[in-house]
């Protein structure tokens, strides 16, 4: 079985619904986001998934996923791994897009221009590259729970594109996605899914 990766980004916090860049401060799910990762532990337990029950199961250790891992019910079965923390923002920690174009000018683009004083978009790459690599490693399925621009750069790198290429995925909360195959190629499989949302 070529092994498939399970995306799931973390429910709804304060920040997120805001727009503020959260990288490596520790924002806690909302109610909101609670009920989302709840509601896609419903989905996961119920045919064709039936509790994914032989897969292997990440987490970054931000308790926003790691929290949207426990109210999945996946907890038990989560190792947690910096690799799949997010994006650290440097000196845009917490800001909006707008805030930052007021001091970085209107056409900053995080894709292209990056952050200062943190991590380089081709560091986030790497941390990508690291994750494929586990997940290439066994005949088995995983499931990550992570962040927006971490798992963004994820299915770039999935597909041998550039990290820049994330910057064209959208990635909404409590969603979940699917990297696997097509004709012996990584393909996407499924993205963005938040079907469960809706019920």
């Amino acid at each position: 079985m070529a092994p498939r990766i399970l995306l799931v980004r973390h429910g709804q916090t304060e920040w997120s619904l805001l727009g503020r860049h959260t990288g490596r401060t520790d924002i806690p799910l909302i109610e909101e986001g609670k009920r989302g990762a709840t509601l896609l532990g419903d989905r996961l337990g119920r045919s064709p998934w039936s509790g994914l029950p032989n897969v292997e199961v990440r987490t970054s250790p931000l308790s926003r996923a790691a929290e949207t891992c426990e109210l999945a019910g996946f907890g038990e079965r989560a190792t947690e791994w910096d690799a799949l923390m997010e994006w650290d923002y440097g000196q845009y920690e917490g800001m909006t897009p707008a805030q930052i174009k007021e001091v970085a000018g209107p056409d900053w683009l995080i894709w292209r221009n990056g952050v200062p004083a943190g991590e380089t978009l081709a560091e986030v790459g790497a941390r990508a590259d690291e994750v494929i690599d586990w997940a290439k490693s066994a005949d088995r399925d995983v499931l990550v729970f992570a962040h927006g621009h971490i798992l963004r750069v994820l299915v770039a790198r999935w597909l041998s594109l550039e990290p820049s290429f994330a910057a064209h995925v959208k990635l909404d909360p409590a969603s979940l996605s699917v990297l696997g195959w097509a004709y012996g190629e990584p393909a996407l499989n499924h993205w963005n899914d938040v079907s469960h949302l809706e019920s």
